[in-house]
């Protein structure tokens, strides 16, 4: 698996993997086991999104295994609400025992898998590429998952080990704020 930041030519691909993976396109029962992304992310949104590189990607040999967004909030002229309500909640966020607005810090997602690749390890990789590609630009990773989604909130939170920082609401929708460090973690003795 090459994980890569992502090129225009992604974005036919991207669009059609994000669009079958939307809440609108699944079932309940399919967002309760799989997660879900929302937001209008288009093949136009997700080419440009690819040229800023504001995108990972996971190739399995040419074919889209999966995608991840990494954003820094000043590449964000227009932000969708909840981002706009994550920017709004900063100074009520920590991390590391500072405000969040004191922190440098890149969005993390959305994250979308194939279905054929789940279970295989492959949203660890973008993981990983994405604090890879985070370290020396930023300390921090952050992200927000509507509370609905607990397959997304069970990868990032109880997997991946990211941080809760709090909550927003938009309306009828509650969203968490997690985050992770891109620092690499202390080797114990040095």
């Amino acid at each position: 698996m090459d994980y890569r930041h992502a090129v225009a030519a992604d974005a036919p691909a991207m669009a059609e993997l994000f669009a079958a993976n939307h809440h609108d396109a699944l079932t309940e029962q399919e967002r309760a086991r799989q997660g879900f992304v929302q937001g209008g992310f288009d093949a136009d949104t997700l080419r440009s999104m690819a040229e800023n590189g504001s995108l990972l990607v996971a190739d399995d040999d040419g074919r889209l295994a999966g995608l991840l967004g990494l954003a820094s909030p000043e590449n964000m002229p227009s932000p969708p609400p909840p981002v706009q309500a994550l920017l709004d909640a900063q100074d009520s966020l920590e991390w590391e025992g500072r405000p969040l607005r004191s922190t440098p810090f890149l969005f993390y997602g959305p994250v979308v898998v194939a279905a054929a690749y789940r279970g295989k390890g492959v949203a660890r990789g973008l993981f990983t590429a994405a604090l890879e590609a985070a370290s020396g630009r930023a300390d921090a990773m952050v992200a927000f998952i509507e509370l609905a989604n607990q397959a997304s909130w069970r990868v990032h939170v109880d997997g991946f080990g990211m941080t809760p920082l709090g909550e927003f609401t938009i309306g009828d929708r509650a969203y968490g704020v997690v985050g992770a460090s891109t620092r690499p973690a202390a080797t114990p003795g040095t």
